[in-house]
């Protein structure tokens, strides 16, 4: 199933809402929700299929977690509705991670050329 598919249905978009604040167990979603933990359990086995939630065994429980990479195409395909060409957060990450150390650099070497200017001046004041 695709992450349309899983999307398509109002309980599991209830389920990733949650799971967008934080991981829960079976039976944590259940007591929150008006459904038992076996229907549960088969929203988040469809979720994972579609690679929309992530499931983490600890001892005898599984955790679920959103998986946002798995949202991806969902946001592509909205993005085209749009008329823009997707971006990828990932490169928008990088892009700032670029700008910062760009700046940072600039900033640390103008800083370097204020004080040889001052140094210079004295020499010649002197």
């Amino acid at each position: 199933m695709d992450a349309f598919d899983a999307l398509a249905d109002p309980v599991r978009r209830q389920l990733l809402q949650r799971l967008a604040a934080g991981s829960a167990r079976v039976v944590d979603l259940a007591a929150e929700y008006p459904i038992s933990r076996p229907a549960v359990s088969r929203h988040l086995r469809i979720l994972s299929e579609a690679s929309l939630v992530t499931v983490t065994p600890q001892g005898r429980e599984r955790h679920y977690a959103i998986a946002y990479d798995g949202l991806e195409s969902v946001r592509d395909y909205l993005a085209t509705l749009r008329g823009r060409p997707p971006v990828p957060e990932r490169a928008l990450d990088a892009l700032e991670l670029e700008v910062r150390r760009t700046t940072r650099e600039r900033d640390s070497s103008s800083g370097r050329a204020e004080n040889h200017d001052d140094d210079h001046s004295k020499e010649h004041s002197a």
